[in-house]
C-alpha cells in the first residue's frame, strides 16, 4: 500500500466522489479483497462490468484506489486501495452549507450501508457455524463523557482495531487462512439527550 496511515478526506470533490452509494460499496469491496478486477467486483455488487469500471476510475481519479500489479489475468486492470484506511470529520466541512450537506449525506449513506451489512448477517446468522454465531457481538454502551473524552475513546478504539487489522493481514500473508473470515466492526460515539 502507498501508506499504512489513515487518509483523512478534507476536500469536497473527493467527498462527493465517495458519496455515491455504488462507489462506497466498491471501495469497501476493494478494501476487503485487497486486489480485484472490475469483473470480480461487478459479480459482488450485482452491476454491469462497464458501470463498475466507470465508478472505479472515478475512485482512482480521487486517489481512493489505485492500479495494482496484474493478478492471474494480465488483460484486466487490477485495483487496490490507496491508503490503509480513510476517514472524514464534520469539522472539515463546516465552511459552507454545501460542504456540510454533502458530508451529512455521505455520513447517512455510510450509516445505512453499515446497518444493511449487519442486517444481512442477522438474516444469514443461522447458516454460520456455532463458533461464529457465539463470537459475533452487538453492544451499546451509554456513557457520560466530555467531547475531549469521546475523541480519546475514538482514538483508543482505532488503535485497538488497527492492531487487529495488522494481525489479520499478517496472518493471511503468512498463509494462516484456516477459519479466517472477513469481519466488520462498527462502532459509534455521539452525544444524545434524553
Amino acid at each position: 500500500m502507498a501508506t499504512e496511515k489513515t487518509r483523512r478526506i478534507k476536500d469536497l470533490d473527493t467527498l462527493k466522489a465517495l458519496g455515491h452509494p455504488l462507489r462506497m460499496k466498491l471501495y469497501r469491496a476493494v478494501y476487503v479483497a485487497g486486489t480485484a478486477t472490475a469483473s470480480q467486483l461487478a459479480d459482488q455488487v450485482g452491476e454491469a462490468v462497464s458501470l463498475v469500471s466507470y465508478h472505479l476510475r472515478k475512485l482512482a481519479a480521487h486517489g481512493l484506489i489505485e492500479e495494482a500489479e496484474a493478478g492471474g489475468d494480465a488483460r484486466e486492470r487490477w485495483w487496490r486501495r490507496a491508503d490503509a484506511a480513510i476517514s472524514t470529520r464534520d469539522e472539515d466541512f463546516r465552511d459552507s452549507p454545501e460542504s456540510a450537506a454533502v458530508h451529512a449525506a455521505l455520513s447517512r449513506m455510510h450509516a445505512r450501508q453499515m446497518s444493511e451489512m449487519y442486517e444481512s448477517y442477522l438474516d444469514a446468522q443461522s447458516a454460520w457455524p456455532a463458533g461464529w454465531r457465539d463470537a459475533a457481538f452487538s453492544s451499546e454502551f451509554l456513557l457520560s463523557l466530555t467531547a475531549k473524552e469521546v475523541r480519546q475513546l475514538g482514538d483508543e478504539i482505532n488503535e485497538v482495531v488497527g492492531k487487529w487489522r495488522a494481525h489479520g493481514q499478517a496472518a493471511r500473508e503468512s498463509g494462516d487462512t484456516e477459519g479466517r473470515e472477513n469481519v466488520a466492526v462498527h462502532t459509534y460515539g455521539f452525544p444524545f439527550r434524553t
